[in-house]
């Protein structure tokens, strides 16, 4: 068998609900305002990089996927973002941690973009193909039928709830972390440190992981809702995006729960605006960022004033990044380059990962680490894994654990901050429940 991948894309009849393709248990999908990418069956393939790896473990990665891409043989007449040869990611926050960073290509992919579906096959070559035969005729009927039985055989598991508590960080131990911290920005060895709090649970064995996914879907449409390797959630931050060259990244740094009314509503959104602590801490996120990208990027520029991102349940301050891509450069450098941000980490990042490493008693995994999708050319969607939980299953159930954190500077409250981090949780908590 060769290990040159065979790539065909074509486009098919609309698809009503592309989650419903995937594994219930294993779902792989990346969804945003009803489009996206969701694969189909089984991995083709999985490249992992672990703890101790002697160079960053997204450049692992990115060396790794160069080389596969590069002998593809990719058949794509549709040529949208996400169609052709594609891998889903999804990398650990912190190169200390046991958990995997991982690049997942699927065997099959369907997609949406607009009004255009696709049907993308990856097999290896000198094998068969993973569907039916008929699909080498790659006739536009072939595919449809195929992806119509995907569809027909996986039907939605039944309904099922889990709820989740205090973790290895309780809401007391939280609080005095975040009085530690504030000791540390004060002497100086810092300006800001994102900290970080879990809950835990589990949910029934066998649970069709797939309901989740839709959930956040449809409540937080303008949130990118993803699924990889057991990693669920719905993150409002984009990382960076890159497409035909074009770079984005969007900042997002400063938080307040939405009021109970229009009333309320408004005031918390003029008091985000005008929170001295908030616009600092952005500002902080937004020059990380900016810092980060200039190696790699040309024409960069970033709107001088945030604008407010408006979610169902809270207020960011946001900021948008443009510029274009260097030559020789894709989204998974990109990914080094810019992880961990300020907006996750903190500044200086290298000081905060080490206070966060001594402050917060548990393994981020993938929480606050990049996730997403890269294509053969090096474009891609990423975004920062927030609003999420890592599902893994054991023998008699599935194990959850839930992430949210919130920046601490100078002038932060204890108390404010794990009110700021309820909220956060509130929705993969509601979606569980």
């Amino acid at each position: 068998m060769s290990s040159a991948l065979v790539v065909k894309t074509r486009e098919i009849d609309p698809v009503e609900d592309l989650l419903a393709a995937a594994d219930p248990a294993r779902p792989l999908a990346w969804l945003r305002r009803g489009d996206g990418i969701v694969a189909v069956g089984e991995p083709l393939r999985e490249l992992r990089a672990k703890a101790g790896s002697p160079s960053l473990r997204s450049a692992a990665l990115a060396t790794a996927w160069r080389r596969l891409a590069s002998t593809a043989q990719i058949d794509d007449t549709v040529g949208l973002p996400g169609t052709g040869l594609v891998a889903f990611g999804a990398l650990a926050f912190d190169e200390r941690s046991a958990a995997d960073s991982v690049l997942v290509i699927p065997s099959q992919v369907i997609g949406r973009h607009g009004n255009r579906f696709w049907r993308t096959s990856i097999r290896f070559a000198g094998t068969d193909a993973p569907a039916d035969a008929a699909l080498e005729d790659h006739t536009d009927a072939a595919l449809e039928d195929h992806t119509d039985a995907a569809l027909e055989d996986q039907p939605y598991g039944p309904h099922w709830a889990g709820t989740v508590g205090p973790g290895a960080q309780s809401p007391q131990g939280y609080q005095e972390s975040v009085r530690q911290a504030l000791g540390r920005i004060a002497q100086g060895e810092l300006s800001k440190v994102v900290l970080a709090r879990d809950l835990t649970g589990s949910i029934p064995a066998g649970s069709d992981l797939r309901r989740l996914v839709r959930a956040l879907s449809s409540g937080y449409p303008d949130t990118w809702a993803f699924a990889v390797d057991g990693l669920i959630g719905a993150s409002p931050e984009t990382l960076v995006t890159v497409h035909e060259r074009t770079v984005t990244a969007r900042v997002l740094a400063g938080t307040a729960g939405r009021g109970a009314d229009a009333d309320a509503d408004t005031a918390a959104s003029s008091a985000l605006a005008s929170s001295p602590k908030d616009l600092d801490e952005h500002q902080y996120a937004v020059q990380s960022v900016l810092a980060s990208l200039r190696p790699h990027t040309r024409a960069l520029a970033a709107s001088e004033q945030p604008f407010l991102l408006k979610l169902p349940n809270l207020f960011h301050l946001a900021t948008d990044v443009e510029g274009e891509l260097a030559e020789g450069e894709s989204a998974l450098d990109l990914i080094g380059a810019l992880h961990p941000t300020a907006a996750v980490a903190g500044t200086p990042t290298t000081i905060a990962i080490g206070v966060i490493r001594e402050l917060e008693p548990f393994d981020r995994g993938r929480y606050a680490g990049p996730v997403g999708w890269v294509d053969a050319a090096g474009n891609g969607e990423w975004a920062i894994a927030l609003r999420c939980a890592q599902f893994t299953a054991t023998d008699d159930a599935i194990a959850v654990t839930a992430y949210a954190g919130a920046g601490i500077v100078a002038g932060s409250d204890p108390e404010s901050e794990l009110l700021e981090t309820r909220v956060k949780f509130r929705p993969l908590v509601d979606a569980l429940a």
